[in-house]
């Protein structure tokens, strides 16, 4: 995506301030498109008129820089919260609807009850407070991109921890996302536990009979 410049990432903070609310939630995804591994939300209160700079979508930022925010992100918060939906579930639900149940488990665990919750592109409708859905939401609102880098830091560990477990997989270099080598890695080895079974890849290897053994452990 095209970065977006001079935007003024309060904006829809501002707004809602003028308005009279002071908890503001910016909520936000991570893990969409991979192959493996769960999907993670995070839910982020920031302090009213609070600014970080240089903090955008997550994925315009090296991974250096998301580390950095998201100590940042940790310490400064009012409150943050951290959904995961594994990839079990993901197959169960779908991932549309795992990650709206991520971004609600991620509200659910912030410390204090927002007023209005700011998403990423995801409309969550009848929710306990207004709820606004922005289009490329985490490179407009600093809550939202605040919740971005929880998300994807959050997910990116997860992913490390996997690569420690199956190092033959590679997970460290390409996160779970279906890169060439990794798709080649996953017909060699077949699909660990970890998989979603209901993504394209996978699921064609299954029919063709490459189920690995390992995806018993």
């Amino acid at each position: 995506m095209k970065k977006i410049d001079c935007v003024d990432m309060l904006a829809s903070e501002k707004e809602l301030y003028a308005k009279g609310y002071k908890f503001i939630c910016g909520c936000d995804e991570a893990g969409r498109g991979p192959l493996v591994g769960p999907v993670v939300a995070g839910a982020v209160i920031f302090p009213m008129n609070y600014e970080l700079d240089g903090l955008t979508d997550s994925k315009q930022l090296s991974e250096k820089k998301r580390e950095y925010y998201f100590q940042k992100i940790t310490e400064d918060a009012l409150a943050y919260g951290i959904g995961i939906v594994d990839a079990k579930m993901i197959d169960e639900i779908n991932i549309y609807n795992a990650s709206r149940l991520a971004m609600l488990k991620a509200m659910e665990n912030l410390q204090i009850k927002p007023d209005y919750v700011l998403t990423d592109a995801m409309p969550i409708n009848d929710y306990v407070v207004p709820v606004k859905s922005i289009i490329h939401g985490d490179a407009l609102s600093l809550s939202i991109a605040g919740a971005s880098v929880l998300a994807k830091v959050t997910r990116d560990h997860i992913m490390l921890e996997l690569d420690q477990k199956y190092p033959e997989y590679e997970f460290k270099k390409h996160k779970g996302y279906p890169t060439k080598r990794h798709l080649e890695l996953l017909k060699l080895y077949g699909p660990t536990k970890d998989y979603r079974f209901t993504y394209k890849p996978v699921r064609d290897l299954i029919d063709k009979g490459g189920r690995s053994e390992i995806a018993n452990k």
